[in-house]
């Protein structure tokens, strides 16, 4: 399957696609450019959750593919983002507890896209992510994860701690993975679960942490003291998915 990066290029043609209610996740405006149109689409933009980056002329050429940027790029997402209800709703249509992931800042392109794979191999509800300093869905994302970004949601909120405060309400319990948890064996994650991966070099961050109920570490027996994000992602997954199926049993 071919996916095309989405990408919107030229003053109006930007200033349409705010005003069309499109989702852009990152406006790149040229340093210095503050006429009238450039002040409108700045506008459109802060009325959402778009990041506004101000670059240098050499930076947009580099980026456009159709050399008539007119100093303003837009990038929006390859795919349209759902909300946590349709998250919900999704595992109270299966008749299941809720079983969620929360990404907490990934900025690499393949790993949101191996999650969002593993994510739905796993039986997983759907993923939240931050609408700031994290990765949103592009086209990379879309390729990396096999297809599965048509199948599992993926939600976009402006608070990461607020939205797992609002679903600790309807009876979510949240384990994070840290290197200083518990072992991933010894800690019970049958129930209605959200599962919080970091950063890949930061890991989670301390208000997050301090969010979640349970902390889970992975068994490691080699020289390097981490895991890639995706892969320590699939393992704890993977860990929900046996102790689900064990209670079943």
């Amino acid at each position: 399957m071919r996916y095309e990066e989405y990408t919107i290029e030229g003053r109006n043609a930007v200033l349409e696609a705010f005003r069309a209610g499109k989702t852009i996740d990152k406006l790149f405006v040229q340093n210095g450019a503050k006429d009238g149109p450039i002040q409108s689409i700045l506008r459109e933009a802060k009325k959402g959750d778009t990041i506004i980056n101000f670059v240098e002329k050499e930076r947009l050429d580099q980026m456009s593919q159709s050399g008539k940027h007119q100093g303003v790029i837009a990038q929006a997402a390859a795919y349209e983002y759902a909300e946590v209800e349709d998250i919900l709703a999704a595992a109270e249509a299966k008749g299941e507890a809720p079983f969620l992931l929360i990404l907490d800042g990934i900025e690499d392109p393949h790993n949101l896209g191996a999650i969002i794979r593993t994510a739905n191999q796993a039986g997983a509800h759907g993923i939240i992510i931050p609408k700031r300093r994290a990765v949103g869905l592009t086209a990379v994302v879309a390729r990396t994860s096999a297809g599965a970004i048509n199948y599992t949601p993926v939600a976009k909120v402006t608070n990461i701690v607020r939205t797992m405060e609002d679903l600790k309400k309807r009876g979510i319990w949240f384990v994070c993975a840290d290197m200083d948890g518990d072992v991933m064996y010894r800690v019970n994650m049958t129930g209605p679960i959200g599962l919080v991966i970091g950063n890949e070099g930061s890991g989670v961050s301390r208000l997050v942490k301090e969010a979640c109920d349970f902390t889970a570490s992975i068994p490691m027996k080699g020289d390097v003291d981490s895991l890639n994000a995706s892969v320590a992602a699939g393992i704890l997954a993977y860990e929900i998915v046996r102790q689900r199926s064990a209670v079943k049993s």
